[in-house]
């Protein structure tokens, strides 16, 4: 059987300090009237045409490699064969804030950033978007993205019609859990509150991260939530808190809390899952009958961006069926191209042809009803929401 490269943990888990990436965050939140860029300033000469190269940001492990020579990347290989085009390729985000505190400095003051695309989630894409640092996309270059883009995330509330981001990868933040040493199924979020798992539960540590499932589990329309629906959800979680319920808000660790069986059952993300499972088969991911999150994690164009043009064709390439299939073998995270199903279906490698059956990688109609994407906290909201949130949490 093929080897899979073992990913970090949950690049969305990572628990975010609070320093200076809460000092970006607020930046951000408060939309600062002096960071903010108008569109006729976010643009610079494009020297695409006579540059043939481009700078791409992104998280470590996140992309498809060669199993005999991890140095090469498959796709992106073959990219730069077919375009002409030379890709810098970096895995320097290592998490949405620390990289927004990074490149905040330049983007506030309208300067480079030296990148011509970056992947951030796109809770954090919103707030790029909202300040006016990324450039809108060309999609008349982009027919690929057009025709192929999972239709559940063309819309995002940040980004009306997906002008200024692309997905990359998507996932879901769901509910995982160990069937056998539980003894029962999961299929309400409400399910995680009974007696069987007091002490034995976590929730993620990360207001972005957490909030819109466990609103859904009360039975709240995400797409647009209410302050009721966030204090509801807040009010519930200082009673389960008192109760000892839950046994703390994690990171990553949920994975290893789960493995070892200290937990049985977590907020968990699909992609994770994937991995446990191959471990351990008893471990079960779910999408509550109330709903879970659909999320991705997009690729921009920072303002001043010198290669865009070739930054838009990379973004395009990868929404070919095959490529975006080849890509999603690899990450197994959901493809954010239905079509690339087929492609792997039509697989001779049984493994691959197996994979297109993956509902964490390609969700069943049945579970595609149940996703929705929430919409983002207001700048307005988010300070407190998010000092309440940290007095639960324990941040």
């Amino acid at each position: 059987m093929r080897e899979k490269p073992v990913k970090p943990l949950s690049r969305r888990t990572l628990l975010r300090a609070l320093g200076a990436g809460a000092g970006a965050a607020a930046l951000a939140g408060c939309g600062v009237p002096a960071a903010y860029v108008e569109p006729a300033d976010r643009a610079a000469e494009d020297r695409s045409s006579r540059d043939k190269s481009l700078v791409f940001a992104n998280w470590p492990l996140y992309i498809d490699v060669d199993e005999d020579d991890p140095q090469k990347r498959p796709t992106l290989d073959a990219f730069e064969k077919r375009s002409g085009i030379s890709v810098k390729y970096t895995e320097e985000i290592n998490d949405n804030d620390e990289f927004f505190g990074k490149v905040s400095p330049a983007l506030m003051n309208h300067q480079e950033t030296g990148r011509d695309l970056i992947v951030v989630s796109d809770w954090m894409a919103s707030r790029y978007v909202r300040l006016g640092w990324v450039q809108g996309m060309d999609r008349s270059r982009q027919p690929n993205v057009d025709r192929n883009l999972d239709p559940l995330l063309r819309k995002p509330s940040f980004d009306p019609g997906r002008l200024h981001t692309v997905p990359w990868q998507s996932g879901i933040t769901g509910i995982a859990y160990n069937r056998k040493k539980l003894g029962r199924e999961i299929r309400h979020t409400s399910d995680l509150w009974k007696d069987d798992l007091r002490g034995r539960v976590t929730l993620l540590a990360g207001l972005d991260e957490a909030y819109s499932l466990l609103m859904q589990g009360n039975g709240a329309d995400v797409t647009r939530w209410t302050a009721d629906d966030f204090h509801t959800m807040t009010d519930q979680l200082r009673r389960l808190v008192r109760k000892r319920h839950i046994r703390r808000f994690t990171g990553n660790d949920y994975i290893k809390d789960l493995s070892s069986g200290d937990v049985l059952a977590c907020q968990a993300y699909s992609g994770d899952v994937i991995q446990l499972q191959a471990d351990n088969p008893d471990i079960e991911f779910v999408v509550p009958e109330e709903g879970a999150e659909l999320w991705a994690e997009s690729l921009m164009v920072p303002n001043l961006a010198r290669h865009k043009r070739n930054a838009e064709a990379l973004v395009d390439y990868y929404y070919q069926p095959e490529v975006a299939a080849e890509l999603a073998a690899a990450v197994n995270y959901v493809c954010p191209v239905p079509a690339a199903r087929d492609v792997l279906a039509s697989s001779s490698d049984k493994e691959l042809a197996e994979l297109a059956g993956n509902p964490l990688i390609f969700p069943s109609d049945d579970m595609r009803k149940r996703l929705a994407t929430a919409r983002d906290m207001t700048a307005k909201e988010r300070p407190g929401f998010t000092k309440e949130w940290n007095e639960i949490v324990g941040l």
